[in-house]
């Protein structure tokens, strides 16, 4: 596991940009898969984006595709999510989390962070 930090998150108009940021702790990502998840009130946390370290490739949730762009910072060990044509729907609390490669499921998270998209 690695211990993973998101600072962020705010309050935005609808249409507007808003980056977000992970950085993990204690070594580089180059074995591991990162991705952001969210949660909005009532509803069940959902994957929105997925970033493999080793190649770079990328995944999105058909809902934010052509809005959000996953990427990573190797060097920085931090992880973004460059989320751009916010709608109110987008609203949520963000998580970050990582996996090693191979592993069935995701096992670091990030503490979560607000995101609030107003009409």
């Amino acid at each position: 596991q690695v211990q993973l930090l998101e600072p962020g998150g705010g309050l935005v108009q609808a249409g507007g940009p808003l980056r977000l940021s992970c950085a993990a702790s204690g070594r580089t990502f180059r074995s591991y898969v990162s991705a952001w998840f969210r949660q909005a009130p009532g509803k069940e946390r959902e994957v929105v984006a997925v970033f493999g370290w080793s190649g770079g490739s990328t995944s999105y949730a058909d809902s934010v595709k052509g809005r959000f762009t996953i990427s990573g910072d190797n060097a920085k060990r931090t992880v973004y999510l460059q989320m751009d044509s916010l709608k109110p729907e987008d609203t949520a609390v963000y998580y970050c989390a990582a996996r090693e490669i191979g592993a069935t499921g995701f096992n670091s998270w990030g503490q979560g962070t607000q995101v609030t998209v107003s009409s």
